[in-house]
């Protein structure tokens, strides 16, 4: 899902030449283009059982939970890995793990008994439906004013989003991570994370020719004549099992729609690197279906933890207490912040600082649709994964990307999801009454977002005499602004945390995910939270340990 602006991969070397070069990603070589199923084949079954200890606890396996298992476990640390949503290992009984966009089913969402899609009207009509309640695979989190959409189950927000792999430009970086060196980061960290996730870009030559893209070069025709930069952004989708899939010789799975509910085959989600990895080193091990409720400190320095066991209903089916040695919260933006608000409200954790909960963002996520006109059709055969986008950050703060609507019709719509310098920073609260977090984010505070999305959109319909499609995300209504998927903030770094992710009030307590990152990353974050991670989890184990 969303992507934004950034140094793309240098074209100087090749995709190929990228992934099979690098020492540290022949695991994940191997597995590129395979199941998910393929992360797990030797991966514990038993759950955690109550009572054990366990030297390292990560509450999450999303993408800084992913990097700090993967290096204690190589630094000889046994991590134990608690995830919330599922494994994603078994085939339903259409024999395909994850189901498709355009045909939602149990599969699909957390927790609901009726889908809630980002994008849920079309031609006027809403388009949602009602399914079984489930643990599905998509978190669709209302709070006040603005839902957050976020990935459950091993793997986290990568099982779920479109891939776009985007280092920030350097000369953003210090209104993103003002605290951290960005020499170390750009000479170190963003390469090894970019290696590791097996990041590449569409070959030019391809995308001009392929069907699947005909919308994306319509983009870039209108962005261009507009005079906005355009820019192929780089992706963890294996581009040469795309081209296969559009050669009819593979199973379909980007050209089949697949993205929003989990993509079948050719993405390298964390299942296919981090994870493996992880899993190979043969000292760390998974619980799915397990929330962590509560961390205490313990006798001798240790933490117990609480945790439940779920069962696929959502329905508590066990709850455990177990003792930790140190204990790495990465349970994604919202899922760490609401938990550390909670422990400190509820006198768990009393003495963590009054920066929790503090400078939350969207990333400055809004949508919008364009009609086209009869001479611009933008294809039925549409790829899931985007590739591309139209950079006006310097000049209006935002970046669109060029997305996909892969409805199988024609349409003659652009659609774009846009990351805008969006400034309001909301903050998670205890609610003592409902016994449960709040946030205070108000829908009015999408307004520079859209005022920045604008600077593009409005410019590009002057020229191409096009309007703004109103059939998209209700009736008579513009902008998606009522979404992000790009939640950030809550427990930052250098405020909430030391400048490398330690609770300080807790020696053994840390944050290493999208919690540290206040509000806005300038491009689609998960490159930013991994090289982040590894920047942390390297001093951990250095100092730490």
């Amino acid at each position: 899902m969303g992507d934004t602006t950034g140094s793309p991969v240098p074209r100087t070397i090749s995709r190929r030449g990228f992934i099979a070069g690098t020492g540290s990603l022949l695991g994940a070589a191997a597995l590129a283009g395979r199941t998910p199923a393929a992360w797990a084949q030797t991966a514990p079954v038993a759950p955690i059982p109550s009572g054990a200890h366990v030297a390292a606890l990560v509450i999450g396996t999303g993408y800084g939970g992913a990097v700090a298992a993967l290096r204690l476990a190589q630094a000889g640390v046994d991590v134990h890995m608690v995830e919330m949503g599922m494994a994603w290992d078994t085939p339903g009984s259409d024999g395909k793990i994850f189901c498709n966009t355009r045909e939602p089913d149990y599969r699909s969402y957390w927790l609901r008994t009726r889908t809630k899609a980002p994008l849920n009207y079309f031609l006027g009509f809403p388009i949602d439906r009602d399914i079984p309640r489930y643990t599905g695979i998509l978190d669709a989190e209302e709070f006040g004013g603005i839902t957050v959409y976020q990935g459950r189950g091993v793997g986290g927000g990568s099982l779920v989003n479109g891939g776009m792999a985007v280092t920030p430009r350097r000369e953003n970086f210090g209104a993103v991570l003002p605290s951290v060196n960005p020499d170390e980061m750009y000479n170190v960290y963003y390469p090894r994370a970019n290696a590791e996730l097996g990041v590449g870009t569409v070959d030019p030559a391809w995308f001009d020719s392929t069907a699947c893209y005909q919308y994306a070069r319509v983009g870039r025709k209108h962005a261009q004549r507009s005079n906005f930069p355009f820019v192929f952004v780089p992706d963890v989708y294996d581009w040469d099992y795309m081209e296969q899939e559009a050669a009819g010789t593979v199973t379909k799975s980007a050209l089949a729609g697949e993205i929003l509910y989990g993509n079948n085959h050719g993405k390298k989600s964390l299942q296919q690197t981090y994870l493996a990895r992880a899993r190979s080193t043969g000292r760390v091990s998974v619980s799915p279906l397990h929330r962590v409720t509560s961390v205490a400190p313990a006798s001798g320095g240790r933490y117990t933890v609480t945790v439940e066991q779920l069962n696929t209903t959502g329905a508590v089916t066990t709850v455990k207490t177990v003792t930790a040695d140190r204990v790495f919260f990465a349970a994604g933006s919202v899922g760490t912040s609401k938990l550390l608000v909670r422990l400190k409200a509820t006198g768990a954790l009393p003495n963590l600082n009054g920066e929790v909960g503090r400078g939350w963002g969207d990333n400055g996520n809004v949508m919008c649709g364009r009609a086209n006109h009869l001479w611009d059709p933008t294809g039925a055969l549409q790829s899931s994964i985007p590739c591309c986008g139209i950079d006006n950050w310097a000049a209006g703060g935002a970046f669109a990307e060029v997305a996909p609507l892969p409805t199988g019709i024609e349409t003659y719509a652009s659609f774009y999801l846009s990351i805008t310098n969006n400034p309001n920073r909301a903050q998670f609260s205890w609610n003592a009454a409902a016994s449960r977090v709040d946030l205070n984010w108000q829908a009015a505070w999408k307004q520079p977002s859209i005022t920045m999305a604008k600077t593009i959109f409005d410019k590009i319909n002057s020229k191409e005499g096009t309007i703004y499609r109103t059939d998209l995300f209700g009736t008579y209504k513009i902008w998606g602004d009522h979404l992000t998927y790009h939640p950030l903030g809550g427990a930052v770094l250098n405020k909430a945390t030391d400048n490398y992710g330690r609770l300080t009030a807790y020696p053994g307590l840390y944050v290493i995910d999208g919690a540290l990152i206040p509000g806005n990353t300038t491009v689609n974050p998960f490159v930013t939270i991994t090289a982040l991670a590894e920047r942390n989890i390297e001093k951990i184990i250095a100092t730490d340990l």
